[in-house]
């Protein structure tokens, strides 16, 4: 496993964002999903006090071995324009296996259509 990866995003403010995680093993093949639920978590800070976090849509498809991250324009719209954030994508098993996949900063434009 190679995790975690780095990905910056940036969003206009209010819009829709989705991306899919694709897990691999060390060896190129799929990561078994099918015992793992997901969280994106998104905050001003890394750490555990933050001044403001919150949670984005998180979907595994246990078919596919994927997990899709949506957020959508009321989380999007709690973000404040010109700020960065940071955020994480995290899978559990439920027990002991706790795996960050991907990780980064987020940057909120404000968007022309109000």
């Amino acid at each position: 496993m190679a995790f975690p990866a780095t990905f910056n995003i940036s969003l206009y403010s209010g819009d829709t964002y989705e991306f899919v995680i694709s897990p691999k093993n060390s060896d190129g093949t799929d990561f078994d999903l099918s015992t793992f639920s997901s969280t994106m978590t998104i905050a001003t800070s890394r750490g555990s006090s933050p001044s403001f976090s919150t949670t984005a849509q998180t979907t595994v498809n246990t078919t596919l071995n994927t997990i899709t991250c949506t957020i959508l324009p009321g989380v999007n719209n709690s973000l404040t324009p010109g700020t960065t954030y940071v955020y994480d994508v995290q899978i559990s098993d439920g027990s002991s296996r706790v795996y960050t996949l991907l990780t980064g900063n987020i940057t909120i434009t404000e968007d022309v259509t109000p």
